[in-house]
């Protein structure tokens, strides 16, 4: 069992990366994408996530565009006057194949999601459907497929078609082909489906290309994401991912109801940082027989049995660790005997009732019950006269965890916390898209969110 040591640790650290957060860089986490991987395009999930966009999505998307279709409208196959995003949408629902896709395709074929002024051929033939490398689109017997309507649709049909029939056609997941002089292996149907719509290395990296560049979701820094079907869960830091490699980690140190689940696409966006193999502030003995606490990815050693015991530890938490696993954090200042107040503490003014977070000499002014019940809501609270508390210097006031959601009563603006930074969420589209939830939302006092410097807008 946990001491109440440990839980004391436990919050400062949170604190302590809270004080650092704000002077790390923030990121642009438009990353730079993995290499194109031939094998592997979209997932499956992207591909048939029907409900992904709603008409008056697809609609927005087209308007924040520069091209024909956010003012094109023409004759549906039903011989109903409706706009491109409608075509696009009934298309996706009636075949149950994403709208991204067929926006994608769009862009890919004939650039029409971009280009204000294409040509009637452009149009008409906007998906590509029934046009053979070395067929001519004058040919008599694709007539019948002219058009943008029909050419959405039956690019919808032919997509699910390859789903549902996979073995009706040379190019299989799984199996090997020669496309382009390269050997292409899809690892997934959706893959497979481009290659067979397409049998080109080119036009899949170009799909691929505009699929992430349209639809990739950027997290802020302290977003903790879990892979579509996989056990594997994210911690986002630096612009990197950090794998949470066990369940004691993931209870200890997040909350699971924070976690937003994301598809292999959007998880291969990212470089992949080092692991997270223990909780922060385990004990960790060495082969050799120091024992470490793991602070923030530095350990330190604990320089003997007396300061272990005056610390209030428990022998029964130390973890043995090999030196591979050590080596994954850098090793910082010894705990000594002439360390002051190493937990820090929570002081109250019995005047005022203002409550702060005292270490190393420094009191951390705590703006709101929210922000304390977020930060140390296991910290004892000593009242103390003002004359106690003037004795520390005053320091910055205490911030959010990253990754918490925050608004003040009267405001619409969401703000996620990122590296000690608020970032507004531009929408509540942005919100819902990107996987947050409503519910965790923290309802805070204006003072509490201005110790958060302004941070870029989160766009999605």
């Amino acid at each position: 069992m946990k001491t109440g040591i440990y839980y004391l640790l436990m919050c400062l650290f949170i604190f302590s990366a809270a004080l650092h957060g704000a002077q790390a860089q923030e990121l642009n986490n438009h990353t730079q994408a993995r290499p194109f991987n031939p094998n592997f395009i979209i997932d499956d999930y992207e591909f048939i996530d029907v409900s992904s966009m709603s008409v008056e999505a697809i609609r927005r998307f087209l308007n924040s565009k520069s091209g024909i279709l956010k003012s094109y409208s023409v004759i549906d196959i039903d011989g109903v006057e409706r706009d491109a995003a409608e075509i696009i949408g009934r298309a996706a629902l009636n075949y149950s194949i994403n709208p991204k896709f067929i926006l994608a395709l769009l862009q890919r074929e004939q650039s029409l999601i971009e280009d204000s002024n294409p040509s009637t051929r452009d149009l008409d033939w906007a998906t590509g459907y029934a046009v053979c490398d070395s067929c001519s689109t004058d040919d008599p017997g694709i007539q019948k497929f002219k058009g943008f309507a029909i050419q959405v649709d039956r690019a919808a049909w032919r997509q699910r078609y390859y789903y549902e029939h996979p073995f009706e056609f040379g190019v299989r997941v799984g199996g090997t082909s020669l496309i382009d002089n390269t050997l292409i292996t899809p690892v997934n149907q959706a893959t497979a489906n481009l290659y067979i719509y397409t049998p080109h290395l080119n036009g899949n990296r170009n799909f691929w290309t505009i699929w992430n560049d349209y639809f990739s979701r950027n997290y802020p820094d302290g977003t903790i994401l879990k892979e579509r079907d996989t056990d594997n869960i994210w911690l986002l830091t630096n612009g990197k991912l950090r794998l949470v490699t066990s369940r004691a980690t993931m209870m200890a140190d997040y909350d699971p109801n924070k976690i937003i689940i994301v598809s292999t696409n959007d998880i291969m966006r990212y470089d992949i940082g080092v692991p997270i193999k223990f909780p922060n502030y385990s004990l960790l003995r060495s082969p050799r027989g120091t024992v470490y606490l793991l602070v923030n990815d530095v350990r330190r050693g604990i320089t003997s049995r007396e300061i272990f015991r005056g610390l209030g530890f428990n022998p029964e938490e130390i973890i043995d660790a090999s030196w591979e696993d050590l080596n994954l954090y850098s090793e910082g200042v010894p705990i000594t005997s002439t360390e002051a107040q190493p937990l820090g503490e929570l002081l109250q003014n019995k005047i005022t009732g203002g409550v702060y977070y005292v270490a190393y000499g420094v009191r951390h002014p705590i703006k709101s019950r929210e922000i304390l019940r977020n930060r140390f809501s296991r910290y004892p609270i000593k009242p103390v006269s003002p004359e106690m508390l003037s004795k520390y210097y005053l320091g910055d006031a205490v911030k959010f965890k990253d990754g918490e959601l925050v608004t003040t009563s009267g405001e619409t603006t969401v703000y996620v916390i990122s590296n000690g930074q608020k970032r507004p969420v531009v929408s509540s589209e942005v919100f819902t898209e990107l996987g947050y939830r409503w519910s965790n939302i923290i309802h805070t006092t204006p003072d509490a969110v201005a110790v958060h410097p302004d941070g870029a807008p989160i766009t999605g």
